[in-house]
């Protein structure tokens, strides 16, 4: 019987192999290194910029209509000050979806929206609403709170949304975020002057 043996020959194609892993090793290590230097210029980015969330508050708001009859209508006229705040002084800032609901016990008063707009570098800009409602039936209890209003001189209604907001932080890209604002605007009922509290977004 003829036994053929075949020769083990080492070099040659397990040569161009071990060219090929050393070439994947460098282009790995390559990559690896481009990424750390990545986020240290990104980290370095931000400590330099450093960006304040952008915020929505009421900064103002008047009363300037408040009616109600024995059938249990109650008309409304309310303006509203909604000021849009970038306190960074390095990058711009957007708002879009801006959509708010005012309400009255419960009640629909009216929805607030605007279209998307830019605020600058450490400045802000201000959303003036006149908001006026049509003939609202109260409820027998929403007809004796409003008596209520009356006598204590101090009502107050319900004005709760939310807005996108987004960034433009250079090299970092954009960062978004969703603000949200639930506060309650109090009124004295007698002259329609805004009693101030505290109505300030918070970012999510």
């Amino acid at each position: 019987m003829t036994v053929f043996k075949r020769n083990l020959v080492s070099g040659g194609a397990g040569g161009r192999t071990n060219l090929l892993v050393w070439l994947a090793a460098i282009i790995c290590t390559i990559f690896a290194i481009s990424v750390v230097v990545c986020g240290i210029v990104v980290f370095i980015a931000y400590m330099v910029i450093h960006p304040r969330v952008p915020v929505m508050s009421i900064t103002s708001a008047h009363l300037d209509l408040l009616k109600n009859d024995y059938a249990g209508l109650l008309q409304t006229q309310i303006s509203i000050v909604v000021t849009a705040k970038n306190g960074n002084a390095k990058a711009h800032a957007s708002f879009s979806n801006i959509r708010f609901n005012l309400t009255y016990q419960g009640q629909g008063i009216a929805m607030l929206v605007a279209d998307p707009f830019e605020v600058p570098k450490n400045s802000s800009n201000d959303l003036n609403y006149v908001v006026q409602s049509s003939s609202i039936p109260l409820t027998p209890d929403q007809m004796e709170e409003v008596d209520d209003s009356w006598k204590r001189n101090e009502i107050s209604f319900d004005f709760k949304g939310a807005a996108r907001t987004r960034w433009r932080v250079g090299p970092i890209g954009s960062v978004k975020f969703l603000c949200r604002l639930s506060c309650k605007l109090k009124f004295h009922p007698v002259n329609g002057s805004y009693i101030p509290s505290r109505c300030t977004s918070k970012s999510k």
